[in-house]
C-alpha cells in the first residue's frame, strides 16, 4: 500500500481515533491502528479497544497503490504532530514496515498484518437523528452521575431511552442521579424505540467529535451495539448488559422546601469552604434560614471556614450535609443564572434544577444527602 495524505488531515483524524486505544492493554494488536484504502482517493482510519471502535474516513491526495496497513497508534500520532506541513507519505514495505515521509524527514515504523487486526463490527441502520450540540448537552449534563467503581457494571454508563415521546438520559452512581430529556429536534425513519446503556468511555468520545461538529448526529443500535454516525468518523460501542435501578422510585414526591440561589454566588462559596472540608468525605453542611444560607466545613487537620449567601427561602430553618465534590459537579452543569433546592427535611433527598428552564432540555439532579 502506498498513499500521500495533507499532514494536518492526518493529525486531526488520527487525534480522534487514537485516543480510543487504552495506553495499557494485555492484547499487544490493539496498540495499532488499522488503515485501509476504502476508494480511489479515500482511507479508512480505524481503531479500537474491543469494546469502543472509531473509524475516520478520509480524503488523500493520491492513492499509488491500494491496500492496507497496521502501525502503532501512539508513535504515529506524536510523528504526525511534530511533522511540517505539507504532504505525508505512507509506504508498505514487503515485511509489514511502514515508511512515513515528510519533507527531509523519513521514519520506518514495525507494522503487523492486517489479517492480527481484529474484526471490527460493521455500521447498520441509524434511524434516529439528533443535533450534535443537542447531544453534546445531554452527555455533559449526565456524565458526571455515572459511577467509577468498577464492581458496579450497571451504573458505569448512561441510560438512553428514545421514543416517540422523546429522549432521556439517566446516570447516577446511587449517591446522585443526574436526569435530562428533550422533546425536540430528535427525529426518527421508522417506530424504532432505544431503552439501553452506553457505557462511559463512549459517551467521552462521543463529546469529543460532537464538539468538532457541526451537524446531525445519525444513531441506532443492535442486540449488542449502539452506533453513531458523526459526520465521515463513526463510533461503534457495546451496549452495558444487565438491568437499571428504578431511577423513577428515588424521584422526590413530596418536597415542600425549596431555596433559590445565584447559581454562580453559591459555587463560588462552596469552593471556598470546601478547602477545609475533610479529605476523605469531603463533607460540607448548608443551614438553610429565611433569606440565607450558612455554608460551613470543618476538619480536625486542616481547620474550618464558614460562609453565608443570599438565597430565596422562607421556611423553617434546616441543616443538610452535602459532600461538597458532588454538589459542585452539579452546579458546574448548571448553565441558568439561578438555581432552585427542593426538600423535605435533613434527612430526604434533594432535588437540583434550574429556576429557568430551556426550550430544548429540562434537567434535575437528585443527591443524597450525609449525616453530620
Amino acid at each position: 500500500m502506498k498513499f500521500t495524505i495533507p499532514r494536518s488531515a492526518l493529525q486531526k483524524e488520527l487525534g480522534f481515533v487514537q485516543s480510543v486505544v487504552e495506553r495499557k492493554n494485555m492484547i499487544p494488536v490493539l496498540a495499532n491502528l488499522l488503515i485501509e484504502s476504502i476508494g480511489n482517493n479515500s482511507i479508512r482510519i480505524s481503531g479500537t479497544d474491543l469494546d469502543v471502535t472509531i473509524r475516520a474516513d478520509v480524503d488523500t491526495d493520491e492513492i499509488q497503490t491500494e491496500g492496507a496497513i497496521c502501525v502503532q497508534a501512539r508513535k504515529l500520532f506524536d510523528i504526525a504532530r511534530l511533522l511540517p506541513e505539507g504532504p505525508v507519505t505512507f509506504t508498505k514495505q514487503e515485511n509489514e514496515w511502514v515508511t512515513v515521509e515528510s519533507g527531509q524527514a523519513k521514519f520506518k515504523l514495525p507494522g503487523i498484518a492486517k489479517e492480527s487486526f481484529p474484526d471490527l463490527p460493521t455500521l447498520k441502520t441509524t434511524p434516529f437523528t439528533i443535533p450534535s450540540s443537542l447531544l453534546k448537552s445531554l452527555i455533559e449534563q449526565t456524565i458526571f452521575a455515572i459511577s467509577s467503581e468498577e464492581g458496579r457494571y450497571t451504573l458505569s454508563g448512561a441510560k438512553f431511552e428514545l421514543n416517540k415521546s422523546g429522549t432521556k438520559v439517566i446516570t447516577t452512581d446511587s449517591h446522585r442521579l443526574a436526569l435530562v430529556s428533550t422533546k425536540q429536534t430528535v427525529t426518527r425513519s421508522s417506530d424504532e424505540t432505544l431503552d439501553l446503556l452506553v457505557p462511559r468511555k463512549t459517551l467521552a468520545e462521543l463529546t469529543k467529535l460532537a464538539a468538532d461538529f457541526d451537524g446531525d448526529i445519525s444513531l441506532g443500535a443492535d442486540d449488542n451495539h449502539i452506533y453513531f454516525r458523526v459526520g465521515t468518523r463513526t463510533i461503534i460501542s457495546r451496549l452495558l448488559s444487565g438491568r437499571f435501578p428504578n431511577y423513577e422510585m428515588v424521584l422526590p414526591k413530596n418536597n415542600d422546601q425549596s431555596a433559590t440561589f445565584n447559581t454562580a454566588e453559591l459555587s463560588k462559596a462552596i469552593r471556598r469552604v470546601a478547602l477545609m472540608a475533610d479529605d476523605r468525605s469531603h463533607s460540607i453542611s448548608l443551614t438553610f434560614e429565611k433569606g440565607k444560607v450558612t455554608i460551613r466545613s470543618k476538619s480536625p487537620e486542616e481547620g474550618e471556614a464558614v460562609e453565608t449567601v443570599s438565597a430565596d427561602f422562607s421556611g423553617p430553618e434546616t441543616t443538610i450535609g452535602f459532600n461538597a465534590s458532588y454538589l459542585q459537579d452539579i452546579l458546574n452543569v448548571t448553565s441558568t443564572e439561578t438555581v432552585i433546592f427542593e426538600f423535605k427535611d435533613a434527612n430526604s433527598q434533594i432535588q437540583m434544577r434550574a429556576a429557568t428552564t430551556t426550550e430544548t432540555i429540562d434537567a434535575l439532579q437528585i443527591l443524597m444527602p450525609l449525616r453530620i
